[in-house]
């Protein structure tokens, strides 16, 4: 288990951390068994056609904070996220039935003598010039590239700032180029706010976390059931409310690619318990999610209710999907939490998985509980995974595999993914909402995309006739690997 130290300034990354890795070809079960064994490594691409950026992960989650707002120390360049997470933050603000706002957020434009003689007066000016227009509650500095390699001293800035301003002012360290794993972003945000705005309990609420992207409030209804209430965080909370969820009575994480670091460290320095077990996904991982969750609350009886009530509601919908989906093939491409979960919910429909392009694998969790590992807990429930690839968002390898397995369908959680698919005249179904999935009732839900998907396939056929392919023939016969390491990590086709 990885200790958490909040008077640290910068979180460490996943590779320090957890020895998170981006490069990865052969079976989940392959996989699995090197994190376990501690001998898993990386392999390194001697290409690599596109990857992210952990500064557009911390960016993901402090811009929808609705009362702070963030400065990006940075070139105008890095400011293009604020576009596409401002349209994220209207979309969610619909899904969850708020007022619609827009974000509130600054950059201060590093040039090239900036680079030379600092950009400090920039950021001081910025961060002033903020507090002034938009009078937010608490303000969040990301650092970029720029500005970790010239050494600004951005703590110092952020330290004096929050004295002169009356509020906090707290500096986000995820520049770009200190992790290929861009879910180290998440974390940074995260310890920025663990570390500067939450403040310790004065007492114990009946809220229970909810670590999620920015869904509708699906975990209402069985929380009250329970007998508490649903606290989500981090989109759309106030600066108050982060302040008070160290009070509350447990943590639960939607996806923990994205909430292994928040989980731990308000267990380990608050006492607040992280619900460990796999998010829920399938019956098998949704009967183990919700007795955990009994168990930390002591709601044992009551969840044994609950399972018995939604098992008895499900299972005539659900026997009908298998009976129309057993033996499909399918083919996905997700984060790792996510992708990791879909295995188990497309066994459960009894699909046939062919393979799987997943982002980058976190070996263990912040909490270091075995329990967590999804993809394990998927592969000893439902079996291996062949084709298992952890492709660092490499389109090239992506597309080489499809051709090669052609799935009846192409699942993926992201949208850039999606047209690779198509494109080879395979049924592709994107389903960005984590939530659309969770639970007994995800099931069915996905059950019947993916049979509106795979009836609609005429579409893909008709695209491919008429689409061109960036890629040629003869990268399409070569091993799709070819850029990868082949000693670490690798099966060779």
């Amino acid at each position: 288990m990885h200790t958490i130290n909040i008077k640290e300034a910068e979180v460490r990354t996943r590779e320090a951390r957890l020895g998170s890795i981006t490069g990865f070809a052969g079976t989940a079960a392959e996989l699995t068994g090197c994190s376990r064994a501690g001998t898993l490594k990386d392999s390194d691409r001697s290409f690599s056609q596109c990857m992210g950026c952990s500064s557009g992960n911390a960016f993901c989650q402090l811009s929808m904070i609705t009362d702070a707002c963030v400065v990006n120390h940075a070139p105008i360049g890095c400011a293009g996220d604020f576009f596409t997470f401002n349209f994220v933050y209207r979309v969610g603000q619909m899904e969850r039935g708020l007022p619609p706002a827009i974000g509130r957020y600054f950059n201060t434009n590093i040039e090239e003598n900036d680079t030379i003689f600092g950009a400090v007066r920039k950021l001081e000016d910025t961060i002033r010039t903020a507090a002034r227009k938009v009078q937010p509650k608490a303000i969040f500095i990301t650092t970029s590239c720029a500005s970790g390699i010239i050494g600004d001293d951005v703590e110092g800035v952020a330290n004096e700032l929050s004295d002169e301003l009356g509020i906090p002012v707290v500096a986000c360290f995820c520049e770009g180029f200190k992790s290929k794993i861009w879910t180290t972003g998440f974390d940074a945000a995260y310890h920025a706010v663990v570390r500067r705005i939450v403040k310790p309990p004065e007492k114990k609420s009946n809220k229970i976390n909810i670590i999620n992207f920015w869904g509708s409030h699906i975990f209402d209804e069985l929380l009250q059931e329970l007998g508490y209430e649903a606290e989500y965080i981090m989109p759309f909370s106030t600066v108050a409310q982060l302040e008070r969820i160290a009070e509350a009575a447990a943590t639960i994480q939607i996806c923990p690619t994205l909430g292994t670091y928040l989980g731990a460290a308000l267990e380990q320095v608050y006492g607040v318990p992280e619900i460990k077990s796999p998010p829920a996904y399938g019956i098998a991982g949704t009967d183990q999610w919700l007795r955990e969750l009994g168990r930390v609350l002591g709601r044992e009886a009551a969840v044994e209710k609950i399972i018995r009530r939604e098992r008895e509601r499900i299972m005539p919908a659900l026997e009908a999907y298998r009976e129309k989906l057993q033996g499909k093939t399918a083919y996905l491409t997700a984060g790792a939490a996510h992708g990791h979960s879909l295995i188990a919910l497309l066994r459960e429909l009894r699909m046939e998985v062919q393979g799987a392009a997943i982002f980058h694998h976190d070996p263990i969790y912040d909490n270091g509980e075995p329990g967590s590992d999804a993809l394990a807990q998927a592969v000893q429930t439902y079996g291996d995974v062949p084709n298992y690839n952890v492709c660092n968002k490499q389109a090239y390898e992506l597309v080489n595999i499809l051709n090669r397995v052609r799935p009846d369908i192409m699942i993926a959680r992201h949208g850039g993914m999606t047209l690779w698919g198509a494109k080879l005249g395979i049924p592709t179904l994107l389903i960005g909402d984590e939530q659309f999935s969770f639970g007994y009732q995800g099931l069915l839900n996905y059950a019947e995309r993916i049979l509106e998907t795979l009836d609609n396939r005429e579409f893909v056929t008709n695209l491919a006739r008429r689409s061109t392919m960036p890629y040629t023939k003869w990268w399409l016969a070569q091993n799709p690997f070819s850029f990868l390491r082949s000693d670490l990590n690798v099966k060779v086709y």
